[in-house]
């Protein structure tokens, strides 16, 4: 990937369809990020797990750092636009 920033319009329309479909399959996520959201802080522990068809399990952690909140905190907002419909 070279460092061009330029974004493919084409893209992003069919990455909203892709997200509207995911909302559609998945209904609780934005309502659990939105909670997350609101207790998250510095040195909060975020847990995440796979399960795969076949029984195999893949975790993983991470510690929430305060250089990591500017970026929650843009992710926290898109969820939150999500929940008003804009």
């Amino acid at each position: 990937m070279g460092n061009d920033m330029a974004i493919n319009p084409m893209k992003l329309l069919q990455m909203k369809a892709g997200w509207e479909k995911f909302k559609e399959n998945h209904p609780r996520l934005v309502p659990f990020v939105q909670a997350a959201g609101r207790e998250l802080r510095e040195d909060a522990v975020i847990e995440m797990a796979l399960v795969t068809p076949e029984g195999r399990r893949l975790e993983t952690n991470l510690k929430v750092k305060a250089s990591d909140m500017e970026l929650m905190r843009d992710i926290l907002e898109l969820a939150e636009a999500e929940k008003k419909g804009q």
